[in-house]
This record gives C-alpha cells, structure tokens and sequence, in this order.
C-alpha cells in the first residue's frame, strides 16, 4: 500500500514538475508584426509547441530598431520574430544577432536568407509599399488618381496626402530609401521636397496613412500592400494603386539575440518561423512569403506584384539609414504627428 501511495506521490510530482518547467519557458519576443495578428500566430505557434510561452513587445519597426539598440548592453529580448531585414543588418553590424541556421532554411528563397554562413537573421515575409485612394474622396474633391510616384507632387494634391515617417516606421524607411534608389541621391531628395509640400502629415505607423484613406480622413495614405489589401476587404472604398515606376519593399525577418539565457526556446521558434507551417500562416495577410511555391494569390493584390519590386539593395539601405534619417528629419520632420 505504501509502495502504491509513494508511486502515486511521485507521478503527481513529476506532473507538477512538469507543469512548473512549462510555465517557466517563456520567451520575451520583440516584433513590429501587426498587432491584430500576434493572438494568431502565437496561437498557430503553439499548436506545435504548447510548451513555449511568447511574450511579446511589439510597436513600429523603428521603434522596436530603437529600444533594441538602446539594450544593447543589457539585451531585454530572447528573440526577434517579426523586425525589418534593414534593421537586423543594423543590429548584425552591432554585434547583437547570434547567427544561426535553422531547420530548413536550405528552403527558403536566397534573397530571403542573410549571406553570411551561419546567418545572423531569416526571412518571412516580404512587404512593398502601395498608394491607398479614397475613390469618394477623390470624387467630391475631383481629383484624379495617381499612377506613379511622381504624379503626388502635383499640386492638386496638396494637403492631401499622409505617409509614414521613417525613422518611426520601417515603411516609411523603405519608401525613402527606395525613392532615392529609384531616382539617384540628388533627384530623390528633390522629389521628397516636392512631396513634402502636398503632405498633410508624417504618421509614426506603417499602416495609418491607408486606414486614414480607408476612413475618408486623407484622400492618399501611402502606406503598403498588405493594410491596402486588408482594408478594401473589409469594405473601404479605396483604390491600390502600385506606381509605375515600380515599388520599394523590406522583408519581416526573424533572430535570436546574443546572450539570451533561453537559446534552446529561441532556436525552436526561430526553427518554427521558416517552416512551411509558418509561412502558409504569413500568406494569410502577406503576398509574398520566403518559402517558394507556398504564396497563394491575396485577394485586391495583382498578382504580378513581386514583378513590381526594386532591386532593393538592403546592405546599403541598412548602412546609410543614419544619414538619411537625419537629412530627412532636418527637412520634414516639422510635420511629423505628436509622439504617443
């Protein structure tokens, strides 16, 4: 009888052991991914690994870019899943990424994986900047709708456009730098001086230019394809407009921080982040995934949209953000919205 109670003791101790290590694997995880889809893709996660608990701290890409960089010393983060790939080569340069190559990585798309061998960051998802135009607005103002960048310095459109500041946001970050690739150093920032006189506002999100399109609250939210998308879905009465000269794009990537107490747990979810699972699960918003052969087309969205992509050069992108970011904000920063 005693043996049976001290077999029964000790099953119900391995239990809450058990319990105890589950409850103790968290991972504190930074991202920019859109807030409304963190609950699904924690969710999608632990349908594999129940055992893994994420907790995480999410805002804009440059504001997550920001307060990474400033605990350089004292790292907060286990992990980054969900962070601009301009921002990781940042974050490679400074000595904070532990490189790493995940379960499979040998299957994403080149383009979507860091060059070096192991690699410091993976890719995800690809997004690309899109004009969203309020058709209503446009028509009780008659206005006509763009069809390149260059069309919104025209001067019927002045105050009518919003877009996102770059420093805050990585979609603002690769509208500059893409314009300046586009264009050349001298003609982009002429360009950015010409736009600049029909801005309304700087917004600090990505993806609020387009709600306020989608909201009749600007009648051009330069904002990108996958809030585009989601917002005509939903009903707004918009046009995605993708401008003829072609489209800057960033990739969402994935890295584990150096020094992290909790590398097993964040090699697993960074294992977790490239698998097909995975990117079927990006391709429910995201058009472009890193896993060839696994986008399906979203709806609103042509489906010759990666044919519409730059060349984006990332490295150069990444090493000269500084001095963008400073000659951009001497220039326009008056018209940024007030910081949260």
């Amino acid at each position: 009888m005693n043996q049976k109670k001290n077999f029964a003791l000790a099953a119900v101790t391995t239990m809450l052991m058990s319990s105890a290590a589950w409850a103790e694997t968290e991972l504190t995880v930074y991202t920019a991914i859109e807030a409304e889809d963190l609950k699904r893709y924690a969710e999608t996660f632990n349908q594999d690994h129940p055992d893994i608990k994420l907790n995480f701290i999410r805002d804009s890409t440059g504001v997550i870019t920001a307060k990474l960089l400033a605990e350089k010393d004292n790292p907060q983060a286990d992990v980054i899943w969900g962070l601009a790939a301009t921002s990781l080569l940042v974050l490679k340069a400074e000595g904070m990424l532990e490189p790493y190559a995940p379960k499979g990585v040998d299957l994403l798309k080149p383009e979507y994986v860091d060059k070096d061998t192991p690699p410091a960051w993976v890719g995800m998802d690809g997004w690309a900047a899109s004009i969203c135009y309020n058709t209503v607005e446009g028509q009780k103002l008659g206005l006509t709708a763009p069809q390149s960048w260059k069309d919104l310095t025209k001067p019927e459109y002045k105050g009518h456009v919003v877009m996102p500041n770059p420093a805050s946001s990585g979609t603002g970050y690769l509208d500059v730098s893409s314009w300046i690739q586009l264009f050349g150093e001298k003609e982009g920032w002429t360009y950015m001086d010409g736009l600049h006189q029909n801005i309304a506002t700087y917004t600090h999100s990505g993806s609020k230019p387009c709600k306020m399109a989608a909201a009749g609250e600007t009648v051009i939210g330069i904002s990108f394809e996958f809030r585009a998308a989601k917002s005509k879905a939903e009903g707004a009465p918009i046009d995605i407009i993708i401008p003829e000269e072609g489209i800057g794009w960033d990739m969402e990537a994935s890295a584990l921080v150096a020094g992290t107490a909790k590398e097993e747990a964040a090699k697993t979810l960074i294992d977790w982040s490239v698998s097909k699972k995975a990117n079927e699960m990006y391709n429910v918003g995201w058009a472009i995934v890193a896993m060839p052969g696994v986008a399906k087309p979203v709806p609103h969205l042509p489906a010759n949209i990666e044919e519409k992509m730059i060349k984006n050069d990332f490295e150069w992108a990444a090493n000269n953000r500084n001095t963008i970011l400073a000659e951009w904000a001497k220039r326009y920063d008056s018209k940024s919205e007030p910081k949260s």
